[in-house]
């Protein structure tokens, strides 16, 4: 540019104060694109955690506008020669779940440890293939009653299941009947009969937020949903085949999870509910820890709903479990506000954790002890073990202990009561979902090229506060809210919202079947992120879990959109960059030869 002024002076084919406005024009419209820039700069969103946690998740608000924005195709290509991931079942490969290597050295399977994650030293460096035949996913709702075979080809369920409803086959689909093992008059008959058993259990109201331990095909899951309740379903990568991706294919939220030696990756007092039937875990084993975890994620006044032969059958081995149960329980000041048959001869008894330290301090004996817990600020149920005490019921800043969240849906939008008390939090809380809320509906919804009506499990991969998932409310979408392990804990605080997530670090695979994700939207997250670990693995993994067809929706700087960019269509995407700011990546049905 300045050639080019410099030129205008010596030709003299302009009068010298026009060139002099163009010159003045040119420098103010460097400066403000340099201030632009430097506005998306991640330093107002990923700040040192130490020194002002939680400004990075609110959102800079764009300008309002409705039109779709422009987008330039990104073409540049990181030229990357791609292989196809090896073996009979790569289809369906979890790096850190299907490390037999490791698998088969462990010493002890005793505690389900060959069902923990194990991940590999080496980052995946091959791409999943697709299944043979595999076609689009069916739409919701019908995918909650039916999918395509061809895109979970696992057959063992269906026989092995066969009696209890739980799927079955039907030309080229699988069909899902709402049964299960103790579902046998169908899941809305057991959902019904939960709250008819208790009717402080009020689904969809104070009951919001609940996990199903052992979920099978999710069916109990599934049809919360229609009683605005979201459950987060879980069950190992064992011998009931391919569950997990069951559900998720039919746009239930779950994830592979087990209580073994390890606690689960939820937060403490999250749920408000719950659930296990005959969900095969020893809940008295090792002196109670199972129930000392269980304790852990459920909300003070929150209630564990379990359905199991102990509970009303008399054999030995029945009593047995029964009399632990009763020792532990009571033991954990958990009390017995229900039990009950049903009509086909099921038994349910209802355990309520309390809403009191008074039991603690009145047991005689200090059996399971409280943990001694200082302020906590960093997350600590990342490959941690589990626990030989119980977490003490958490208090506000008065000393009292925490309220139950507001009846759905005012808790998504109310102060969360787990919501820290220090200085202008709650400013920054409010301010962050108004931002979101701009920004989903102004230009997410409106102003990218997303196929919104073909998008139902969505993934957030550094979810602050869970603005954008609480954006997406009105969507017949589910988000996965993630909170990485190295960011400020606020996970708690997303339940208390009344939606779910878990921890996760992203330098490794996360614990989910290939395939599984719509949409997969990150935040200014790879810049942080790639001080610990290479873009490159990050985006392989956003490929293995998201579908063809998939889109990835990042927000970040100009200079990691350049990183990404290229990675992402020498994977032979589609990519669109918006205002250098938004990029929109679209998966294909590409994969290398093998």
């Amino acid at each position: 540019m300045g050639i080019w002024v410099e030129r205008l002076l010596r030709e003299r084919k302009c009068p010298f104060f026009l060139t002099l406005l163009v010159f003045v024009v040119c420098v103010s419209i460097l400066t403000f694109t340099k201030n632009a820039a430097s506005n998306l700069d991640p330093i107002g969103f990923y700040l040192d955690v130490k020194a002002q946690p939680l400004a990075h998740f609110s959102s800079p608000a764009p300008k309002r506008q409705r039109l779709p924005l422009k987008g330039e195709p990104f073409l540049d290509d990181a030229n990357i020669d791609w292989k196809l991931c090896k073996g009979h079942f790569a289809f369906d490969y979890v790096p850190c779940l299907d490390n037999l290597k490791v698998i088969k050295a462990l010493r002890t399977r005793r505690h389900m440890e060959h069902r923990e994650r194990h991940c590999p030293h080496s980052p995946l460096h091959c791409l999943v293939p697709l299944p043979r035949g595999y076609k689009l996913p069916l739409p919701w709702p019908k995918s909650r009653d039916m999918i395509w075979y061809d895109n979970v080809p696992h057959p063992k369920l269906v026989e092995y299941k066969k009696e209890q409803n739980w799927v079955v086959k039907s030309g080229d689909y699988l069909v899902f009947p709402g049964g299960g093992t103790q579902f046998k008059e169908g899941v809305n008959h057991y959902t019904e009969y939960i709250e008819k058993t208790l009717p402080t259990i009020q689904w969809g109201k104070n009951i919001r937020v609940v996990l199903d331990v052992g979920c099978g095909v999710a069916s109990f899951g599934g049809y919360l949903l229609d009683k605005n309740v979201i459950t987060m379903s879980f069950a190992p990568k064992d011998e009931h085949e391919a569950q997990i991706q069951f559900a998720l294919e039919r746009g239930i939220p779950a994830t592979h999870s087990v209580i073994g030696t390890q606690k689960l990756t939820f937060p403490d007092n999250g749920f408000d509910l719950v659930h296990c039937a005959r969900c095969r875990v020893h809940w008295d084993a090792d002196g109670g820890k199972p129930l000392f975890e269980l304790n852990r994620i459920l909300r003070p006044g929150g209630f564990f709903a379990w359905s199991a032969t102990p509970v009303y059958r008399d054999d030995e081995r029945d009593r047995k479990v029964w009399n632990a149960m009763v020792t532990v329980t009571k033991a954990m000041c958990w009390s017995v506000v229900a039990k009950t048959l049903d009509s086909s001869g099921i038994g349910l008894v209802i355990y309520q954790k309390p809403t009191s330290s008074s039991c603690y301090q009145e047991r005689k004996e200090n059996t399971p002890p409280l943990c001694e817990y200082s302020d906590k600020k960093s997350i600590s149920s990342w490959y941690a073990k589990l626990s030989s005490c119980l977490i003490p019921l958490p208090v506000d800043c008065e000393g009292n202990i925490q309220s139950w969240p507001k009846s759905w849906p005012q808790r998504l939008t109310g102060i969360p009561p787990s919501l820290s008390s220090e200085s202008d939090v709650t400013e920054k809380f409010l301010n962050d979902t108004k931002q979101w809320s701009e920004l989903v509906s102004d230009v997410y919804i409106d102003g990218l090229s997303i196929n919104w009506s073909s998008v139902r499990n969505v993934m957030d991969m550094n979810a602050g506060y869970a603005g954008f998932a609480a954006s997406l409310i009105h969507l017949p979408v589910w988000v996965m809210n993630v909170v990485p392990i190295d960011m400020p804990d606020t996970l708690t605080t997303i339940f208390d919202r009344g939606l779910i997530g878990l921890y996760h670090d992203w330098c490794e695979s996360l614990s989910t079947y290939p395939r599984t994700y719509d949409l997969v939207h990150a935040s200014f997250l790879f810049k942080h992120l790639e001080q610990r670990c290479e873009i490159v693995d990050v985006v392989v993994e956003i490929d293995r879990i998201l579908r063809p067809d998939g889109y990835v929706l990042v927000q970040d700087t100009v200079e990691m959109m350049n990183k990404l960019g290229p990675v992402l269509h020498s994977l032979h995407w589609s990519v669109t960059l918006y205002q250098n700011r938004f990029l929109v990546g679209k998966k294909s049905f590409w994969r290398p030869r093998p």
